[in-house]
């Protein structure tokens, strides 16, 4: 997914203030580890966990009622093996246990995630498993999370190297922090993952890594679909439904509880590819019917119309605020 598209100067003050008003576009909202075989939400539905920015709060970040959050994201300083929020803000910055405790405050948990389309990516630049593991783990205490979320895209994809070492770095961190829960983010097709993907969970099941969920960016396809957005995001399913029986090996039921959707809402990347908000109630009711993890949207601040002068921090679309979250929270 896109990485942040608003700027880190000033996180405290903006969170300073964002905690003493209600008012303004960055001010905060009020509201806020499946295994193989189970499901914090199974019995309730999936769980709704939009992709929020990691430094900057909005109004609209608890709409629909998340039972977690996604914080976006953690990469490298650019330099080295140092992990930083946006690869620009200090991952012990004390802005962002506050930002945490806004999120969570109703009861919704919190999912680290590591990666992006943008930045760089802290598997390609540490030199060794131990390391990378170092790196995560400090990502995750500084927030006291036991969910990590590895979004993988782009050239990432293919560095083998990086794929190893990842996989890896995980798997250590799976044994020094029991129960641990892991998600990979890649990107799909209509058709399903593509080789390389398929190709990094097989890395993930050699080296021990315990993969809870798959998350599919049902998004930015390419020019030559341009068919409904919500009936891809269910083609998408189905297919690395099977997929994933075969790599993991895991059952119907199994493979269906371990899928989680993420699409971008509005107006995608590419062009011709608009996500409606009724598509986010069709996926919705898919994944209720299927019995999927947890549905996810880039991003819950872009869950609003735009004004004058706006293009990417807004849907591009006709909705009322908060309206693809209402839609995704069931």
């Amino acid at each position: 997914m896109r990485g942040l598209l608003r700027s880190a100067a000033g996180l405290g003050v903006v969170l300073a203030l964002a905690g003493c008003s209600a008012g303004g576009d960055d001010a905060p909202a009020d509201t806020a580890k499946p295994s193989v075989s189970s499901s914090p939400s199974a019995g309730t539905g999936p769980e709704y966990a939009p992709y929020v920015i990691a430094t900057t709060p909005s109004l609209v970040d608890g709409a629909g009622s998340p039972q977690a959050y996604n914080l976006a994201f953690v990469l490298s300083d650019g330099k080295g093996c140092t992990p930083m929020w946006d690869g620009a803000v200090a991952i012990d910055d004390p802005a962002i246990p506050t930002r945490v405790s806004m999120l969570t405050s109703s009861g919704a948990d919190v999912r680290v995630s590591f990666g992006g389309a943008d930045g760089t990516e802290l598997a390609a630049v540490c030199d060794s498993a131990d390391e990378l593991a170092q790196a995560y783990g400090a990502a995750l205490d500084a927030v006291d999370a036991t969910r990590a979320d590895f979004d993988v895209e782009g050239d990432d994809l293919g560095d083998a190297a990086a794929v190893q070492r990842r996989n890896e770095a995980i798997a250590l961190l799976q044994k020094e922090r029991t129960g641990l829960e892991v998600s990979y983010t890649l990107p799909v097709l209509p058709s399903g993952l593509a080789e390389d993907g398929l190709e990094l969970l097989g890395s993930a099941a050699d080296a021990g890594v315990e993969v809870a969920t798959v998350n599919l960016m049902t998004m930015n396809y390419g020019e030559s679909f341009d068919g409904d957005m919500g009936d891809y995001a269910i083609e998408a399913a189905g297919a690395a439904h099977g997929q994933l029986m075969e790599v993991f090996g895991r059952t119907e039921a199994e493979a269906w509880g371990s899928l989680a959707l993420t699409s971008m809402i509005g107006v995608n990347d590419v062009r011709g590819e608009t996500f409606t908000v009724e598509d986010a109630g069709q996926v919705r009711a898919f994944a209720e019917e299927r019995g999927l993890g947890w549905v996810s949207m880039w991003a819950a601040y872009r869950d609003r119309p735009c004004g004058a002068g706006q293009t990417t921090e807004c849907s591009g679309v006709e909705q009322e605020e908060g309206a693809f979250g209402e839609a995704f929270g069931g």
